[in-house]
């Protein structure tokens, strides 16, 4: 079997060095590339040309749907003609998976998957199949069915900035202001803020209303 050329988008330097070595420590894997944010991933995928790009879903500058966005601006000679891409995301957002799946990628993987996994999520990637971590390939088929109303939240999302979009989830997940801080790195004050403009964009006046909006869109 020839090996894979993979390229590797995260913006977390230490994520993409265990991502890495998980991958060459397996057989017929070779990390051609890396990178950590659009700009830098637009460069390396059009460079190498590899065969599967392990892209990460938010990262600063647009995150994954942004790289797709520009490859496509660039047009099908800024690929390798067999180059899929495989997305590896700590969200389990219906939003996150349909939105990438819609900008072009073949699959979607969360971060706890085992290196064995991964490995293998890449080559079936590369041969032609759709891989979802489990419960993922319900939020494609839903959107599909129409059960989901991905115009909708589309829409109440675009209100919301990335920042704004990460509080929302852990806050609708239960977190505490001060967990949320130290989640996200920045301030318990800074959470403060964010909630309450989060609130007032979606018209919606408390946590709990939060969580239940959240719960509906199957955004948690």
């Amino acid at each position: 079997m020839s090996t894979l050329r993979v390229v590797l988008v995260d913006d977390h330097a230490m994520f993409r060095t265990g991502v890495r070595a998980e991958l060459e420590r397996g057989e017929g894997v070779d990390v051609v590339g890396e990178a950590e944010d659009v700009d830098s991933a637009v460069a390396v995928i059009t460079e190498t040309r590899p065969d599967v790009v392990l892209l990460d879903v938010h990262m600063p500058g647009g995150g994954g749907m942004e790289v797709l966005r520009r490859l496509q601006q660039l047009g099908p000679d800024s690929l390798g003609k067999a180059t899929t891409f495989l997305a590896l995301s700590v969200s389990d957002a219906a939003e996150d998976v349909i939105g990438i799946i819609r900008a072009g990628a073949r699959g979607y993987v969360t971060k706890n998957i085992s290196g064995p996994e991964l490995i293998d999520a890449l080559g079936r990637v590369a041969g032609g199949d759709a891989v979802f971590s489990p419960r993922l390939a319900g939020f494609v088929l839903d959107s599909f069915a129409g059960t989901i109303e991905i115009a909708q939240v589309d829409e109440d999302l675009d209100r919301l900035t990335e920042r704004e979009r990460e509080v929302m989830r852990l806050i609708a997940r239960g977190y505490a202001y001060k967990e949320v801080a130290k989640e996200l790195f920045i301030s318990i004050k800074t959470v403060e803020t964010h909630v309450s403009s989060v609130l007032r964009k979606l018209q919606l006046s408390s946590r709990h209303e939060l969580t239940r909006w959240a719960n509906d869109r199957r955004l948690i």
